[in-house]
């Protein structure tokens, strides 16, 4: 099982280059993980981008009118979602979110909260709670209740 994070544009801030690569690094000791990135464009072809390059794989779809989890919740969803043995794709809208033909082929919206994040943000927020996730999972100290 992959995890794959796709987002639209590659990072640019400074902090989330550094908190991409971070928690990147730290995911890879428990499962293989990739960032891949899709062109800025309209948000009908950056959805079609990201459609099309998670294609085959379990669609987790960042929407801040997703569901919210506790990290404890969404580290259950983890433990689901491995389970059913598929790549797992998460998938970070640009500036102007996701278009309804995405959000209609998602298998779970998820939200970060009910806060609009900026996209480089919000992939850093969510490397670092798969991060949390796979700690919990593991029995690792990382996270306290």
């Amino acid at each position: 099982m992959k995890w794959l994070l796709l987002t639209v544009g590659k990072p640019a801030l400074a902090y989330a280059k550094a908190g991409r690569e971070e928690y990147l690094g730290r995911l890879a000791k428990f499962a293989p993980v990739e960032h891949l990135t899709v062109k800025t464009s309209d948000k009908t072809r950056e959805s079609a981008d990201l459609l099309a390059r998670s294609e085959g794989c379990l669609r987790v779809v960042l929407d801040q009118r997703g569901h919210t989890l506790s990290s404890r919740e969404f580290s259950a969803k983890i433990a689901q979602w491995q389970e059913e043995a598929r790549d797992v794709a998460f998938l970070i809208g640009g500036a102007d979110g996701h278009d309804q033909s995405l959000l209609h082929q998602a298998d779970f919206r998820w939200s970060l909260g009910p806060l609009t994040l900026q996209h480089e943000l919000a992939l850093v927020v969510a490397l670092e709670q798969l991060y949390r996730a796979r700690t919990i999972l593991a029995g690792h100290p990382y996270h306290r209740d």
